[in-house]
């Protein structure tokens, strides 16, 4: 893995101490809510944490299907009067969630391994077209909790009466607080919870769309023959051009119809192997659901000509208009309203599925702070669910939950996103044309999409800029900005810990002191116990500067070592057992070293997903066995002491330390300076 931010392991966030073996009554209660840790030694976890095509609707899809709930609306209300546009808006509606799953479809095939947007753009236009493509997808993934959220909130009010809705931001806000624990138990679990919810949506607005079309058969020739005359009168009022501006407008205003494709292609690694054909599966099942719910309310409005109320969506007038008032249709107003409310808590779902995963790739490659790559003993990516959730928060706070303020926020990254990676995979058919036959039929759908998906992002720009698009362009650059300045810093460390590699690398050939002791070390002896991270400069550095400080003190030395399972490693059994076949094999490498140095060496290795903990385990079965050690480990020091230095770089070797103290063993952390040239060999 990448530079640690000390010689030992350097996944995970540092845990607090504890002094005793039985955990705190925070931790009982923690355990309580959010489950016991996963049993990485099970061979069946990674099919039993996996997704079928079914469960993937439900947790990747639902956020796709939700926007039904809000885009059709927002298109049909920037009509206007002119309604009769409607049919068309709702045949080039459904056209455009089939070119663009379609695209996405093609997406998946070349990248089964899941990270959508920004893997497609890093790796077909480069990294810094990534960061663009992958800070616009985290801005959006923040928005689809928050106006899933908010839009719940106004669909649950909508048959409220008006003098709750007071109490409607603080239920938006516990609502967030609830995905945030449901999601650190684990996805899966999250959304087995949440099941009974989309099917609860499916059934009803199936009913509703359905028997409000076949209720209205009868009158579908007046319909259609109004729709001529609305249109003959709009020709001669706008003429064509103000007539295609118009529809132009609606189209890319509706825009939100189309938010939450891409979830699915940023989601596959939680979905049940073959990846890819689960995927294209899923894809499918998004694509007809949504096509057939967000064309059919269209319809449904324009035959049953809702008109907007006050504190209703058009969704509950049209479904109070096609029930009526009986105690039955009350009955299933309710149900209706319920289910769409629930369904959009569960699109927040993919907010906290794919966002989390998001960040972790971009902090593989060292946009953000390394930390947000980490897993949790859940198996989760704990950090990057609790920095959703609470930004997510933070926008619904600020916008105070305004559907029509967040949408248009939401969809311009959601189309920034769309536009990045169809112009990546035309681009990815244009270098393959020379390769093989057919890249003209597959790179026409990317072209096509390209072209909606650019229109819609510049339509909705100019016309919504100064209302609240120039907040999530701003947010969006802000955040590139600070992911500049985090891998430049990273770089910068990254340098140095090159040129210790480079310094250090021939100890390996260092002419043999003495006959090589190759046996176990003696327990009755003086112990160094060494605390590293993969084979490398810094581990070797923390050797040498034991044995320059304790001079002739030590005869053993055991090296440790905690193979860090993250996202990156993540992805299935054979990727586990590479961890531990690399970690034991550096290990080994460490081990030659410190027996040509004259010493007798051993080690110990594990896996896990938090270090401290597992850390500590191994070092107080070191010191039963070597009664005399004394335990090492190196921490990167900067001259210059910042307060991001933190943030950026965990503080693992003083998390251990704390821990052993309290078993009464010594721990000496080594300072690395980072800048300064490494100690010469046998120096004082």
């Amino acid at each position: 893995m990448a530079e640690s931010p000390s010689s030992f392991g350097g996944g995970g966030d540092a845990a607090p101490s504890s002094p005793e073996d039985a955990p705190s009554l925070l931790a009982r209660i923690r355990r309580r809510m959010i489950g016991a840790p996963r049993d990485l030694s099970d061979r069946a976890l990674f099919h039993r944490l996996s997704l079928i095509p079914f469960l993937a609707w439900v947790g990747l899809g639902a956020d796709g299907l939700s926007s039904s709930c809000y885009g059709p609306e927002e298109a049909f209300r920037t009509l206007g009067e002119h309604t009769y546009l409607a049919i068309a808006l709702a045949a080039v509606m459904a056209a455009t969630v089939c070119v663009i799953a379609g695209a996405y479809r093609r997406v998946i095939e070349l990248f089964p391994h899941g990270g959508g947007g920004y893997v497609v753009a890093t790796k077909l236009l480069g990294p810094r077209a990534g960061l663009v493509s992958g800070s616009a997808l985290l801005v959006d993934y923040v928005l689809t909790i928050t106006i899933s959220i908010a839009a719940a909130g106004d669909a649950i009010f909508s048959f409220l009466p008006v003098a709750w809705h007071g109490w409607k931001l603080p239920a938006e806000a516990g609502l967030i607080l609830i995905l945030i624990l449901l999601n650190l138990r684990g996805v899966r679990e999250s959304v087995l919870i949440l099941t009974p919810i989309f099917l609860l949506f499916v059934v009803t607005h199936v009913v509703l769309i359905v028997g409000c079309i076949v209720s209205h058969a009868p009158q579908l020739p007046r319909t259609v023959q109004d729709a001529r005359s609305g249109f003959s009168s709009g020709l001669a009022s706008l003429g064509l051009g103000g007539m295609t501006l118009l529809f132009m407008h609606a189209y890319a205003l509706g825009g939100g119809t189309y938010t939450g494709i891409e979830a699915v292609s940023n989601g596959l690694s939680i979905m049940r192997a073959p990846q890819a054909r689960s995927g294209r599966r899923t894809m499918v099942y998004m694509a007809a659901s949504l096509a057939f719910t967000a064309s059919g309310l269209l319809l449904c409005y324009l035959l049953w000509e809702v008109t907007g109320e006050e504190g209703k969506t058009l969704n509950a007038v049209l479904a109070e208009r096609f029930a009526g008032s009986s105690a039955l249709g009350v009955a299933f107003v309710v149900l209706t309203m319920l289910g769409e409310g629930a369904l959009l808590v569960v699109a927040a779902q993919a907010g906290f599925v794919d966002g989390p995963r998001v960040l972790a790739n971009m902090a593989n490659d060292s946009w953000v702070p390394r930390r947000f790559a980490a897993l949790s003993d859940r198996l989760t990516t704990q950090n990057g669910i609790l920095v959703m959730g609470l930004a997510a928060m933070g926008a619904l706070l600020c916008t105070h939950g305004d559907v029509r303020l967040i949408v248009v926020m939401y969809s311009i990254n959601v189309f920034i996103t769309f536009s990045m990676t169809l112009l990546s995979m035309c681009r990815h058919e244009l270098r393959g044309r020379k390769s093989g036959r057919g890249w003209v039929r597959r790179i026409w759908i990317h072209a096509v999409g390209l072209l909606m998906c650019a229109a819609i992002l510049a339509v909705t720009v100019y016309e919504k800029f100064f209302q609240g698009g120039w907040v999530t362009l701003l947010v969006t650059g802000a955040f590139m900005g600070a992911s500049v300045m985090i891998r430049a810093h990273y770089n910068r460390v990254q340098r140095h810990l090159a040129r210790l590699d480079s310094d250090l690398s021939p100890i390996e050939r260092l002419p043999v002191r003495g006959e090589v002791d190759d046996s176990e070390p003696d327990p009755r002896e003086p112990t160094a116990v060494l605390l590293v991270g993969p084979y490398g400069g810094v581990g070797v550095h923390t050797l040498l500067n034991a044995q320059r400080v304790f001079a002739g003190q030590f005869r053993n030395i055991v090296f440790i070592s905690i193979g860090v399972i993250d996202s990156g490693v993540f992805k299935g059994r054979d990727e586990m057992d590479a961890l531990r076949a690399a970690t034991d094999a550096g290990l080994k490498r460490y081990v030659n070293v410190a027996q040509r140095l004259g010493f007798r060496a051993s080690f110990r290795s594990a896996v896990a997903t938090e270090v401290v903990s597992e850390a500590e385990r191994l070092c107080v079965e070191v010191a039963r066995q070597y009664p005399r050690s004394v335990f090492f480990s190196g921490q990167l020091v900067f001259q210059r002491e910042r307060w991001y230095q933190r943030l950026l770089h965990n503080q693992t070797a003083f998390a251990i330390q704390r821990r052993l103290q309290w078993r009464d063993l010594t721990m000496v952390i080594l300072p690395i300076r980072v800048g300064a040239s490494p100690p010469r060999r046998g120096s004082r």
